[in-house]
């Protein structure tokens, strides 16, 4: 056998071997968690998605670079409120838009005597409509503003 079909052999081989992967890997996330609307378990949605949109790399789903972080429903009420009393949310929620999720932003803080103090100062609201919009909105809740909002849409042509 040649280099050519060794290499051929071998990247196929590593292709299915991946494919297997992400199945198994889907398959024991959906038998390990209650599905969300976008057909992944609630431990694993957002797990993913970093960079696009300015979403924060270990943030998400009360995720921080320790661990799992668990968030009281007075924060979750609090961030909620503060995104509800937005002119610009209002008119989201109004458009049908619904709150899926809020996720702490953790901020730590390394004091002159090398005390290290950390705090949600802020979080993303996150909202839903059917399974066309997505739309992100940030909030400092120590200041109790919104300061931005992502909206994403999704568009599907189905043909055939």
């Amino acid at each position: 056998m040649d280099r050519k079909s060794k290499a051929i052999i071998l990247l196929t081989l590593v292709a299915v071997s991946a494919l297997l992967g992400g199945i198994a890997l889907t398959a024991y996330a959906a038998a390990n968690g209650e599905e969300n609307s976008n057909g992944f378990p609630k431990w694993f949605n957002g797990r993913m998605m970093a960079g696009p949109c300015g979403m924060p790399r270990g943030g998400l789903h009360g995720w921080g670079r320790g661990g799992f972080v668990e968030v009281s429903e007075e924060f979750e009420e609090n961030a909620i409120n503060i995104a509800e009393s937005d002119e610009d949310v209002q008119e989201l929620l109004d458009d049908g838009y619904n709150v899926t999720g809020v996720r702490p932003i953790i901020k730590s803080i390394v004091e002159a005597d090398g005390d290290v103090v950390t705090k949600a100062t802020s979080a993303i609201v996150m909202l839903e409509k059917n399974a066309t919009g997505r739309a992100f909105v940030w909030v400092n809740v120590e200041e109790g503003t919104v300061t931005r909002i992502v909206i994403l849409t999704r568009t599907v042509i189905e043909k055939g």
